[in-house]
């Protein structure tokens, strides 16, 4: 018997109840609640955010399993078996039987695990495989010298497969399949039940739920990055900035978060959207919408898939409108826009990364440029090179998206903070307390500024106002450093100004002119 089944025993016989958290089995007493349950395991959390717990129901336990999550001595990658075939059928009874077996041979098109014993009848017909294909092969057409093979990349070959080919396809941990190589083995292989075989579920953000024997919780996805899409990556890091995906949208094949709807990203890649699957719209009604797929779908030229679950397929499928779920990456994004030169040493020292500074070096030096400005690229180079100015060119804002969504929309977009932890404000004038800022992207063309939290009595010292469409000159960003009662921050009427936040360092604009570049980050407190 496995080692969980005597830790389950124990756990019944010390009168505890034992559930699941993240798959990591945990021994709670009676009554104990949702909270009690992520605190004893550790587990990844994000205040407000939304978990899954899912009920077994013991008697639909009949429903045939589909997914099997392959555990290696280089991490973990999920297989989905692909309709009724003899192959599938004799994965599906003898999976167990090809643990410990090592990788046999590896190439640029291939990655073999084995040798075992299958009941397989051998052929010599050239097989065309897509990437991340799983099929049985017979070395020398033996079947006692059996491999379980998976494609790296779209080829065709004479494996010796049996003449229903392949049987199942990668759907995930698929960056673990390039590190894997000679002395790698399979270390374990776990069914995980189709969804619709599973039974009562909840998602829900309340801690006091209270929990019981047999539940399985989940805390939080995980998305493991596509290397070959860079700018879709960076679009889900900008997405997700905050740790959370927002659920916009809920459809039986798909959850969705428009937070960036209208911004448009790069179409990088064709690859058919699987369960669990994330992408992004990149032509038409819904551009730069984010979604994670719940069931198979093909492949789509709007579509750019940007990476796959390696955790928390279950928490999708549960998820509801309006929640949001935590949300890790694989890789983690490399944001070094606003940092000093020392926190992005220490921040690029465990990646192996070279960081070349330009600009302001000195050691109150913040950094505001970084090339390559996409993540994915600074990894693959190894090297990126970085530009800093002196902290008192970096000023705090606080915004008000609540009073003010439909211009910070606009101001966000207009100095790339919706994609940037800072943003760039050039000054085009100033006069007396007034400081007048004209963005170097004119997102005024193209997007909406109407009437929105205009001042009402006078307008506070430090308060960013912008130009909203009652007047000729939309789109200006300003701010005084006095009280006024008569005009708004850019010089104009009331009626003709959205208040959209309020710099938390106004000192720091004294010492600024014509010409200067104000840099913006926004002021958010740690929500974990």
């Amino acid at each position: 018997m496995s080692s969980l089944y005597y830790v389950v025993e124990a756990i019944i016989l010390s009168g505890k109840i034992s559930v699941e958290v993240n798959n990591n089995q945990v021994a709670l007493p009676p009554g104990s609640t949702l909270g009690d349950a992520i605190k004893a395991s550790q587990a990844p959390y994000r205040k407000g955010t939304a978990i899954g717990i899912l009920k077994k129901d013991e008697g639909r336990k009949s429903g045939a399993i589909i997914d099997y999550v392959v555990k290696t001595s280089k991490g973990d990658f999920r297989i989905e078996l692909e309709g009724d075939s003899a192959s599938a059928d004799v994965w599906a009874e003898h999976f167990n039987e090809y643990e410990g077996t090592k990788v046999r041979w590896d190439s640029r098109d291939a990655l073999a695990f084995g040798p075992f014993k299958a009941d397989i009848v051998p052929t010599h017909s050239l097989l065309s495989l897509n990437k991340y294909d799983v099929v049985f092969g017979a070395g020398g057409l033996d079947p006692d010298n059996t491999h379980m093979i998976i494609a790296l990349e779209d080829h065709s070959s004479e494996y010796g497969t049996p003449e229903d080919g392949i049987f199942g396809k990668v759907v995930s941990g698929i960056n673990i399949l390039s590190e894997l190589g000679s002395g790698d083995s399979i270390i374990g292989i776990e069914p995980a039940l189709e969804w619709e075989e599973t039974g009562e579920h909840v998602c829900t953000t309340d801690l006091n739920t209270v929990i019981e024997e047999g539940f399985r919780i989940f805390t939080y996805i995980e998305v493991e990055i596509d290397p070959e899409a860079p700018e879709g990556a960076e679009h889900f890091f900008a997405l997700t900035r905050d740790g959370t995906f927002d659920v916009g949208f809920v459809s039986s094949s798909f959850i969705s978060d428009h937070s960036l709807h209208g911004e448009m990203c790069k179409f990088e890649n064709f690859d058919p959207r699987t369960k669990g699957s994330v992408w992004v719209r990149t032509v038409g009604y819904g551009t730069g919408k984010m979604f994670i797929a719940k069931d198979d779908r093909p492949a789509s030229i709007m579509h750019s898939v940007v990476g796959n679950l390696s955790h928390g397929i279950e928490l999708v499928q549960m998820a509801e409108s309006d929640q949001k779920l935590m949300v890790k990456t694989s890789p983690e994004p490399v944001w070094l826009l606003g940092l000093s030169f020392k926190e992005a040493e220490d921040k690029l020292s465990s990646l192996g990364i070279e960081l070349v500074k330009q600009g302001y070096t000195e050691d109150d030096a913040v950094i505001v440029e970084q090339k390559p400005a996409h993540s994915i690229d600074v990894l693959k180079e190894g090297k990126v090179e970085v530009v800093g100015v002196p902290d008192s060119k970096l000023v705090n804002v606080e915004l008000y998206d609540e009073l003010a969504p439909k211009t910070l929309d606009f101001f966000r977009h207009a100095i790339d903070l919706q994609f940037k932890p800072v943003g760039a404000l050039p000054i085009m004038m100033t006069y007396e307390n007034t400081y007048i800022f004209k963005a170097e992207k004119s997102a005024e063309k193209y997007k909406e500024i109407l009437p929105e939290n205009v001042p009402q009595g006078k307008v506070a010292a430090g308060e960013l106002g912008v130009t909203n469409q009652a007047a000729k000159r939309h789109g200006m960003v300003g701010v005084k450093l006095e009280d006024d009662d008569m005009f708004g921050p850019t010089g104009e009427k009331f009626t003709s100004t959205n208040i959209i936040g309020r710099i938390l360092e106004p000192e720091k604009l004294k010492g600024m002119k014509d010409g200067d570049i104000m840099y913006v980050i926004e002021a958010t407190g740690s929500d974990q």
